[in-house]
Parts: structure tokens; C-alpha cells; sequence
């Protein structure tokens, strides 16, 4: 059964530690910029948000056919919990390295990587827009970590391929709504939303497509609790330069890498994104990109870095890889378990330096 917001709205959140904020092209959290005053081969790291795209922290597959292809080695069973354990698990090993945030999805990603198909049914939805406890409830355990951490969330709301088991338009907007109040009676301010992973890829619904999708990004700043709102946006496919009307109504700006092989092509995409009409000082935020190379001297994360733009990790397990790859297929090893992860977080710590995590607390 799905649930709806009075049932979270009778208890008072407790007080969060951790608030982002934007100023002008800078992300800030608890009032001071990231990683402030630092600078890393003479560019600015200031005010950036550095991420990783962990969207599976909440899966789960409710579909009986598909659900066994996600069997953990050991055990050869799937747990839904003990996926959402192991990532809690691991966040304070990302936060020592420099990690600063990470988007996290109620519609996931593929766990293949990239698939044509998705017979999977991973979502925190069902099909009227209610959301469901089960899901809800991993979520509120990582959003909870990331707090006490310093860590901020991009929570992603639809994912292409899911997004068509809603039944109509009113229930994708019912979903927006109840995912809103969710956040906002949970009194969450270290949240980032994206609305939907790449807008432009083969969504069902027409106000998810990006025409209209800037109509639930309003939606979202329209909500309001104690004086507070979420900041939003929405992502593109690889190569993609958001369009006018998501430039006027975003408070910062998603970009995919994917596709993109040659890193100045992704300085450039900065660089026509600043082009756009509406656009004004806001964050430019890449929180997709499956190119690595961090032993080269130029990379995607280098020059996203050269031109002011925070960069965002995709990895997936490629085929006949082993558990260890990959952070979006399922099943997930959430720690630092393979040369590629290692490698980016090893350009992350020497980029940003490293961070010290806030409390151990659990």
C-alpha cells in the first residue's frame, strides 16, 4: 500500500545539522562555501559540490521474475536491506575523501548500466503517486547519515523507463507532491532535487518530457514549510545543453558527460550553458559521467574543474566484470573496491584535499 503525507506530518522532525544553500555560482553549506579558499593547479574549488551518482541506495525490484537476477554472490539472494546497510556503511569513506555529495534516486538506474528494456519495477512510487513505506523508510536512513555527515543529496525523482507505470499525468504530479512533502516534513535542507534523469530520454509522460518539465520544477519552489523550500533542477542526456525554459526556472543546472570523450567538449558545454537565455550566476553541476581517465593529466574532471563547473562519478559494472565494479549495477559493493573507484577518489582527494567527517555518530 502506498502512503501519503499526513502519516509522516504528526511527527516533528528532529533538528538537522546539515543546510545547503546557493550564492550566486557557489554552493554553500551551514553558511560557509565548500571547500573554502582551497584551490587545486591554480582553479578555484571554492563553492563547488564534487558527487558521485550512487543511485541505488534504495532499490529494490518488486517485479517476482526479475527480482532474483540481483542475488548477492555470497548469499545468492537479493536484500533490499542489506544494500541500504552497506552504502550507509560506506558514506564516511567517501566523506574522508572529499566526497560532498551524491544523487540517489526513487526510481534508480538502470542496473545494468544501460538498458533498452527495464522489466524491473524499482520505485518508490506506485502507480497513483503514493509513495511506498518500505522504500521511503531506506531513504530517510541515508538522508538521516548524510546530515549527521555534511553530505548533501541530489534525490532524483523519475527515471525513464519507470516513469511509464504511472497511470496518468495527475499521478506523476500527486508523486512530485508527496516526494515534496516528504522532504520538507522531514525537515531535510542538505536536499537537492532533480526531477527527472535526463528529461530528454524516452519518457512516457509529456510534463516530464523537457517542453514541460519546468512546470514541476516550479511545483517544487511553490512548496513551502516554515519558510523553507527545496532548491531544483533536472538533468539532461550526455552532450545535452539545457533549454531556456529550465534555465529560468532551475536554481542550478544538471549536465550529463555521457558520450562525451573529449574533455574540452565538456569545458565547452559549460561554456554554452552559460550562453543560454535566462541563465544568471547560478551552480553548473555535472552529475553524470562515465569517463575516467584520472591518471591522465586532462580528464572530464579536470577541465569540468578548469571552467567552474562541480563533476559528478558514473560507474557501472561492464559486462563479465565481478561484483567489486560498478556503483549503479545491482547488486552494489558501495565501497572503494576496484581500481576505477579508487581512482576517482583518489583524484578527488587530491583535488579537494580531503574532508574530516563531522561526527562518527551513528
Amino acid at each position: 500500500m502506498g502512503c501519503s503525507l499526513p502519516a509522516l506530518s504528526a511527527q516533528k522532525p528532529p533538528k538537522r545539522k546539515t543546510t545547503v544553500t546557493i550564492v550566486g555560482e557557489q554552493f554553500y553549506i551551514n553558511g560557509q562555501p565548500t571547500f573554502k579558499g582551497r584551490t587545486w593547479n591554480g582553479h578555484k574549488l571554492e563553492g563547488l559540490l564534487p558527487n558521485s551518482r550512487m543511485v541505488q541506495g534504495i532499490f529494490d525490484d518488486y517485479n517476482p521474475e526479475t527480482n532474483a537476477k540481483w542475488a548477492y554472490p555470497d548469499t545468492k539472494q537479493w536484500s533490499a536491506d542489506r544494500n541500504t546497510d552497506e552504502f550507509i556503511a560506506a558514506m564516511p569513506v567517501w566523506k574522508q575523501h572529499g566526497l560532498l555529495a551524491f544523487t540517489i534516486n526513487l526510481q534508480g538506474g538502470s542496473p545494468e548500466g544501460y538498458s533498452k528494456d527495464q522489466p524491473w519495477e524499482n520505485s518508490a512510487f506506485n502507480a497513483d503517486g503514493s509513495w511506498r513505506p518500505d522504500f521511503m523508510n531506506r531513504l530517510r536512513r541515508i538522508l538521516n547519515r548524510a546530515d549527521e555527515l555534511g553530505m548533501v543529496a541530489i534525490v532524483g525523482y523519475f527515471y525513464f523507463g519507470q516513469d511509464e507505470r504511472f497511470t496518468n499525468e495527475a499521478a506523476v504530479i500527486r508523486a512530485v507532491d508527496n516526494a515534496t512533502d516528504w522532504l520538507l516534513d522531514g525537515g531535510y535542507r542538505n536536499v537537492l532535487v532533480e526531477i527527472n534523469n535526463e528529461c530528454n530520454v524516452r519518457y512516457d509522460h509529456d510534463i516530464l518530457k523537457p517542453e514541460r518539465v519546468h512546470e514541476l520544477i516550479r511545483r517544487v519552489k511553490n512548496k513551502k514549510k516554515n519558510g523553507y523550500r527545496l532548491l531544483v533542477s533536472t538533468s539532461y542526456g550526455g552532450g545535452t545543453i539545457p533549454k531556456e525554459n529550465v534555465v529560468r526556472e532551475a536554481d542550478f543546472l544538471l549536465l550529463h558527460g555521457n558520450g562525451v570523450k573529449e574533455p574540452e567538449k565538456i569545458a565547452d558545454m559549460v561554456k554554452q550553458t552559460r550562453q543560454v537565455a535566462g541563465y544568471r550566476p547560478m551552480p553548473i553541476v555535472f552529475n553524470e559521467d562515465d569517463h575516467f581517465d584520472f591518471d591522465q593529466p586532462v580528464n572530464n574532471f579536470q577541465a569540468a574543474t578548469s571552467v567552474y563547473a562541480s563533476w559528478g562519478y558514473f560507474d557501472y559494472r561492464m559486462k563479465d566484470e565481478g561484483f567489486d565494479e560498478g556503483y549503479q549495477s545491482i547488486p552494489v559493493n558501495w565501497q572503494i573496491s576496484s581500481a576505477r573507484k579508487k581512482g576517482f577518489f583518489d583524484k578527488l582527494k587530491e583535488i579537494t584535499g580531503g574532508l574530516p567527517l563531522v561526527t562518527e555518530k551513528r
